[in-house]
């Protein structure tokens, strides 16, 4: 069991850019033990008047795009470019027969690892929707009180966590790949109308004409949803992680973005309606969790699941029979 510290040993590291203590309280936030609940609680707590000031950004996209590789070469791009300190949060998916997980964020992302300017921390995804654990909101959290200014939140990009993702962020990046057939084919309506930008990945050698090409039907189909209620309309652009081009296109793009929804207010609406969305997601968990702790769920939940596989017993009136008993 790793060592634990008091409320005020973790806050002190964090606040001193510690990345070892930083690590161990997002160990604790990770954790299922009641215990380690309590205490990481009260770490946040504490932290809590010295984070909202990074910027957060969702990063999503097609099976193949390269997601590791842009998030790499766009990280050190922010870091070398634009002198921010960043943390990628990347949420690897976890096995549901094992609950085993591959965490190899480190090893894809070799030369970003190793820059002391930036801070990588794998997740595995457990049960939850899509792969979003539910310590990373409280991740972010803690990212932002070590003084990292610009957050990247990896979805596992299966279409399911994006939604969570972008309740989280401030700028949802959906990475899509040029050449494969038709373009809009595979991708979900839902997902592009989250989209604040558009970015086509590996835009070089012989595939710089169909990223262009993808570029415009993009464009086009955006252009057909309507006007979203931050008063952004989603960029798209081309680039290559390799290559290094069109890194500062996508930054800037985000700079518009940023600047657009801080005075017009939107950005302080969302993180406002965010805050609560954490509220109701927390008790819902919570009260989800409780439920299955319950011993006389533990006791019944069997016999009535097998009165429902057989028919014997309608769904509702299964749930409502286990609610009862808490």
């Amino acid at each position: 069991m790793a060592k634990r510290f008091s409320p005020d040993k973790y806050v002190e590291g964090i606040l001193a850019g510690d990345r070892v203590m930083l690590s161990r309280a997002i160990t604790l936030v990770e954790s299922r033990l009641h215990s380690d609940q309590e205490l990481a609680q009260e770490v946040i707590n504490q932290v809590l008047p010295r984070t909202g000031r990074s910027v957060r950004i969702g990063i999503t996209g097609v099976p193949g795009v390269g997601k590791s590789t842009f998030i790499e070469a766009f990280g050190n791009y922010v870091i070398q470019e634009q002198g921010k300190k960043l943390a990628v949060l990347a949420i690897d998916p976890t096995s549901q027969r094992s609950g085993g997980s591959i965490l190899g964020d480190k090893t894809r992302m070799e030369s970003l690892s190793v820059n002391p300017q930036a801070f990588i921390r794998p997740s595995p995804a457990g049960k939850s929707l899509g792969g979003v654990t539910r310590s990373t909101r409280e991740s972010i959290i803690l990212c932002e009180a070590a003084g990292f200014e610009v957050i990247f939140v990896e979805t596992v990009g299966v279409g399911q966590s994006e939604t969570a993702v972008h309740a989280m962020v401030d700028f949802f990046l959906l990475l899509m790949l040029a050449g494969a057939g038709d373009e809009l084919q595979g991708i979900k309506r839902g997902i592009m109308e989250m989209a604040d930008a558009i970015a086509i990945t590996k835009a070089d050698g012989s595939n710089v004409d169909k990223a262009k090409a993808a570029r415009a039907e993009y464009q086009n189909a955006l252009h057909l949803y309507p006007m979203a209620s931050s008063g952004w309309l989603p960029k798209v652009s081309t680039c290559s992680a390799l290559q290094n081009t069109g890194l500062d296109k996508i930054w800037q793009t985000v700079e518009d973005y940023l600047q657009l929804t801080q005075s017009n207010g939107y950005f302080d609406k969302k993180r406002r309606d965010q805050n609560l969305q954490w509220m109701y997601e927390a008790i819902r968990q919570s009260l989800e969790e409780r439920f299955y702790a319950a011993q006389q769920v533990k006791e019944q939940l069997p016999g009535i699941t097998d009165e429902v596989k057989e028919g014997n017993k309608s769904a509702f009136a299964a749930a409502a029979e286990l609610l009862k008993l808490v």
